[in-house]
């Protein structure tokens, strides 16, 4: 499918040497202020370029093609397209034949029974970028009601990050959350890239300021809903909310959150309780695996079954969980603005201050 949401709904198309990419977002609803500047800021996080990136050169600058009247939202689906202008597709033209190590080939060509290889085509990351430009869309509705979503690179390899600092994170070349350490992630990324290798990635993102009461009870829990977006995003292996897989060793008089009349003393659930929100801020860990486009020597089998040596050719980052963290924050905050929408008809009072 290649549609994400309920009630806000992010389409995308395009393939990453194709003409173009591009989305539809519907379900904003009308009055929106609308700002190219912060959309295209956020694109930029995610561009490619750099020397802790692929060396791919792309503007992604986008183009709005409908829903926006006089700076704000129309109520009607908001079209956009970003164009590809450095393919270099003649760099894959050797696995043209062969399934890539670690990559989607082989389960693409089981499934269709063709595959694009010219830089994964539909499976590439390349595509994450009209998921970032959905996430800022939805950022901006959220800002209405003071909702924020933020992310960091917390683990490169066996570097942690000691403290976390979004502000810092922020003015990061790799969205890294702490200053005293960053010096060594920088370091070990530039020796693994130097070394034809790639390293994994653990990303924090934090949603602040989501009222209690999101998330359904059952099919559509946020929790949910949130750990399949972060799935979603390509090299992502693994997602936890609140203290995630640590509560598989605590007492329940350790896990439980106590309340007092200010609300809850602490947060071990994540700010989600049931499935559905409860006022805290809500915390999540995504963890991505190392980029599998390594400029190694790797067994493999062609297209007739054949034992073959995959050589790579092309430009790939060294760690998809830098880029990944901008992502992860357009994912979030596309599921929150999804739930918003959604929450609005969830009991009587809702609809009766809307239409009485």
């Amino acid at each position: 499918m290649n549609t994400f949401g309920n009630k806000l709904k992010l389409s995308t198309f395009g393939e990453s040497h194709g003409v173009a990419i591009g989305g539809v977002v519907d379900g904003l609803p009308s009055g929106v202020r609308f700002d190219i500047d912060f959309i295209q800021n956020e694109l930029d996080k995610r561009r490619p370029g750099g020397k802790y990136a692929t060396s791919r050169k792309e503007s992604d600058k986008i183009e709005i093609l409908s829903g926006i009247y006089d700076g704000f939202t129309t109520g009607c689906p908001v079209g956009f397209i970003i164009a590809n202008t450095s393919q270099h597709s003649k760099d894959y033209d050797n696995i043209k034949d062969l399934f890539r190590p670690g990559h989607a080939d082989y389960t693409y060509f089981a499934k269709f029974g063709i595959r694009d290889h010219r830089g994964g085509g539909r499976s590439s990351a390349r595509e994450s970028a009209c998921r970032v430009a959905g996430g800022a869309f939805a950022a901006l509705l959220l800002a209405e009601f003071g909702i924020s979503v933020q992310s960091c690179v917390t683990q490169i390899g066996d570097i942690k990050a000691k403290e976390i600092d979004f502000d810092f994170a922020n003015s990061s070349q790799i969205f890294w959350a702490d200053q005293s350490s960053q010096d060594s992630a920088k370091e070990l990324i530039l020796n693994t890239k130097n070394a034809n290798d790639s390293l994994g990635a653990t990303v924090l993102t934090i949603i602040k300021g989501a009222p209690a009461g999101l998330g359904e009870v059952l099919y559509n829990k946020l929790d949910a809903a949130l750990a399949s977006a972060m799935m979603g995003i390509n090299g992502v292996k693994g997602v936890e909310i609140g203290d995630g897989i640590n509560v598989a060793t605590m007492l329940g008089s350790q896990n439980n959150d106590f309340m007092d009349k200010n609300g809850f003393k602490s947060n071990h659930c994540g700010g989600i309780l049931g499935g559905i929100s409860n006022g805290n801020d809500i915390v999540i860990k995504s963890y991505f695996k190392p980029t599998p486009s390594i400029f190694k020597a790797q067994p493999t089998i062609n297209l007739d079954g054949n034992e073959v040596i995959c050589e790579l050719r092309g430009r790939h980052d060294p760690c998809i969980g830098v880029r990944g963290s901008v992502v992860a924050t357009a994912m979030a905050r596309l599921v929150i603005a999804d739930m918003l929408l959604l929450n609005a008809s969830a009991n009587l009072n809702n609809l009766k201050r809307i239409y009485q």
